[in-house]
């Protein structure tokens, strides 16, 4: 009887070459895509999607597929593979040249020259040696290449080359705007005025794609396949590289990246993961994003639910923290865009509200990035929002999953603590209070805590914000400060939905208490009726909650219904 072996998680690794022939990795076929993409119109093409998404993954699977020197192994990288079942007419008909611009040095407006000049230096130099056995001489002009002065003279060899072997290019970039995130979102010292120095008339990135269209233009390089996270420099590139088409909102490439659910059970299959065993909700933590609204799939982040195999796998468990760390970059552009007031209001609406009604702008100048739309749309690009559904002749968006969710919650209270001035925030003694909320089944540190020393000294901007929703909030948002607990927001319990609902994490077993908490606010000159009022209604919702068919059963579960008035006064009811 012949045991099936379980394949190996390929978890950062983007090297489809060695994925494909090394260590019996598993292999998420996405090969059917070249076809669709070959099949287009427009030879020159981008496609934008949020960090750790597979991109540069898809980018290597390209380039093996079209490049005339891996000929030879086709049958062994894709022969299993859709692609190697029904093959394009210009399978390995190419040379590729590939670019790669993250790491880029945004320190100095030297330092971002001359690294961008070693970048194309480094990629050229290696497309020759790569193919040596096509161009002419390309070892002498490998020597040559270090004697040029300017990024377009190397291109000129490389193009030249090529021409002259009657051959064409495929280009491949991946991370083409990563230096311009960099300066526009991580808040560089060079700051808007370099960028706009280097991407318009004359400028060194222009002048790249300016001779890329060109060549485009001779016929030399036959296509082009970029990737990226925003696509803000389509238009503050203008006409120095107007032939390439936006391919990331079409409903026909909605799965090209990223995972379906059909997708991670065949992967749980090929890497002998027990469904049975998984104690966490993947769907709700993982999943949700689409990126057309007529989409019928929503699809998983590829990078987060192969670190959450990784972590079963490792330790038969899930893991303690169920956001990748490697996704923790993404709160800090987060700050960066709303340090004025318009960003940072729409971005509390979108955190109290949990969706936003507007359009997704396929390309947008960093002028703009203070207008609302062309904000929201950064979140989407971001994989910070994504598409509900289509909402009259606009988009409803909303936070894709929970992993999303706790960036935004954390992200407010790492902002309000700045805007506040709450220097005496003690994180230890809160993680302490939420040890005493499992354990001993007691609420009041923790919540005591938090009316002293945050909500009664929230700043006057904030204070604008205070209500229901708000509260609820930054009471999740200190709750995170412990891993013991899951917090949830809005929990669905049929027909009605949890304030909070403090779900147990499965790998704190010893955790003897979870709690449903209902939230009421009232103003501080509220009369004594409308708190009544308010408490009542609370202690009914309450009820409805606990003994609902999805926690009626739930040991020890404790509830408890919290009225805040004003920013200093509140009151406790458990029920």
């Amino acid at each position: 009887m012949n045991t099936k072996i379980p394949k190996r998680l390929p978890y950062g690794n983007a090297d489809f070459h060695s994925i494909r022939t090394e260590n019996n990795y598993v292999y998420v076929d996405k090969t059917r895509f070249i076809e669709l993409l070959e099949n287009e119109s427009n030879k020159n093409k981008i496609f934008i999607r949020p960090r750790r998404f597979g991109k540069s993954l898809f980018l290597s699977m390209l380039a093996y597929y079209y490049d005339v020197n891996y000929a030879n192994e086709f049958e062994q990288l894709f022969g299993d593979l859709y692609i190697g079942r029904n093959p394009t007419p210009r399978k390995n008909s190419y040379v590729v040249l590939e670019f790669n611009f993250s790491g880029l040095d945004t320190a100095s407006a030297e330092n971002f020259r001359n690294s961008f000049f070693d970048s194309v230096n480094f990629t050229v130099r290696q497309f020759l040696h790569r193919h040596k056995n096509i161009f002419r001489k390309a070892e002498q002009f490998i020597e040559q290449i270090d004697k040029e002065k300017t990024t377009l003279s190397i291109l000129n060899i490389a193009f030249n080359l090529a021409d002259e072997a009657g051959i064409k290019i495929f280009v491949v970039i991946d991370e083409y705007d990563h230096f311009a995130n960099d300066l526009i979102t991580m808040g560089s010292v060079l700051g808007n005025d370099f960028y706009k120095k280097v991407i318009t008339a004359n400028g060194l990135v222009r002048d790249f794609y300016e001779k890329l269209k060109i060549a485009s233009g001779r016929g030399i390089v036959d296509h082009t396949f970029i990737t990226g996270i925003s696509p803000i420099m389509l238009e503050d590139l203008a006409s120095g590289y107007n032939i390439v088409m936006n391919y990331s909102l079409k409903l026909q490439y909605n799965e090209m990246l990223g995972f379906t659910r059909d997708e991670v059970n065949q992967l749980m299959d090929s890497l002998g993961i027990d469904a049975e065993r998984i104690s966490v909700d993947m769907e709700h933590y993982y999943n949700g994003y689409r990126f057309n609204s007529d989409a019928d799939n929503k699809v998983y982040n590829s990078t987060m639910i192969l670190y959450f195999f990784e972590q079963i796998l490792e330790s038969n468990k899930p893991p303690v923290n169920l956001i990748d760390p490697n996704l923790s970059i993404d709160p800090k552009r987060l700050k960066r865009l709303v340090q004025n007031e318009s960003n940072r209001n729409m971005l509390i609406q979108i955190i109290k509200d949990g969706n936003i009604v507007s359009n997704i702008l396929e390309k947008f100048s960093i002028d703009h990035l203070n207008d609302d739309s062309h904000f929201i749309s950064l979140l989407f690009y971001m994989g910070l929002l994504t598409i509900k559904e289509g909402c009259l002749n606009q988009l409803r968006l909303v936070i894709p999953n929970y992993s999303i969710q706790r960036v935004y919650w954390e992200q407010i209270r790492q902002l309000i603590e700045e805007s506040s001035q709450l220097v005496q925030v003690n994180t230890e003694y809160l993680m302490k209070a939420v040890n005493v909320i499992a354990l001993e089944g007691n609420i009041y540190d923790f919540i005591d805590y938090v009316s002293k020393n945050v909500f009664s000294r929230l700043s006057d901007y904030d204070l604008q914000h205070f209500d229901e929703k708000y509260i609820k909030v930054l009471l999740l948002s200190y709750l995170l400060l412990n891993n013991l607990y899951i917090p949830m927001s809005e929990y669905e319990t049929v027909p009605v939905r949890t304030d909070i609902f403090l779900q147990r994490n499965p790998n704190f077993p010893q955790v003897k208490y979870e709690w449903v908490w209902e939230l009421k606010y009232c103003k501080t000159d509220a009369k004594e009726t409308e708190i009544d009022q308010k408490r009542k209604k609370g202690l009914e919702q309450l009820n409805r909650y606990i003994t609902a068919s999805r926690l009626k059963d739930r040991p020890n579960l404790k509830s408890a219904l919290l009225v805040f008035i004003g920013k200093d006064k509140y009151e406790i009811v458990e029920n």
